[in-house]
């Protein structure tokens, strides 16, 4: 008999662990760590002739947050703190920089096998461009670049480390466009797009509540 109590208590607390980090309906689950984002290159330049425009990677601190409204089904907002982007050209070397911020709101769909929690998601992104200058050959002028509303899609991976706590790993591809004039350059202003279009890598650390 005692032998069948302390079987019943081991799978009880195998259940438990196993269990334990779960994510249901109802359930937030809040992520903080570094995305890095890696822009396209071989942008038309700028500058006239066949040189490229490049801008350059960067990671930042990022934070964002899940709410499941089913088991498999959340939303996700993404924040970050500013990225700061080098602007080459190539033969001219740096040209500019400019800060982002890029909130983002996705619509997933968690798969659960166990400890591991793929999922796929899609939506919106908004980035917000700011703090542009110029140097370089490009010194003494004037660069603003628009915003950029594109869609976002995502692959990532919540792996559960029990008491509610995830490790976690993404990518993601967003379109980003923008559209950019540079002023007191030329004897007219200059007016372009910028693909921007990044692949974004991700490792963070979640908590469910």
């Amino acid at each position: 008999m005692k032998s069948f109590v302390l079987a019943g208590l081991a799978l009880g607390l195998v259940s438990t662990v196993a269990t334990a980090g779960d994510v249901a309906a109802g359930d937030w689950l809040v992520r903080v760590g570094y995305h890095t984002v890696n822009p396209k290159s071989d942008n038309a330049s700028v500058l006239g002739g066949t040189d490229n425009l490049n801008v350059g990677q960067d990671s930042a601190l990022t934070f964002n947050v899940s709410y499941f409204f089913t088991d498999a089904i959340a939303v996700e907002l993404q924040a970050a703190t500013p990225f700061n982007h080098d602007i080459s050209v190539d033969g001219a070397g740096k040209v500019g920089a400019t800060k982002h911020l890029p909130p983002t709101l996705n619509v997933q769909y968690h798969f659960d096998l166990g400890a591991w929690k793929p999922y796929v998601g899609a939506g919106v992104n908004w980035t917000i461009f700011f703090d542009e200058n110029t140097t370089g050959v490009l010194a003494g002028a004037d660069l603003d670049l628009d915003d950029s509303f594109g869609l976002d899609v995502q692959l990532g991976v919540d792996y559960s480390i029990g008491n509610n706590w995830f490790l976690n790993a993404e990518a993601r591809w967003i379109d980003i466009d923008s559209d950019a004039v540079i002023t007191n350059f030329a004897p007219t202003p200059v007016a372009f797009t910028v693909e921007i279009d990044p692949f974004v890598y991700a490792l963070t650390v979640g908590r469910k509540f």
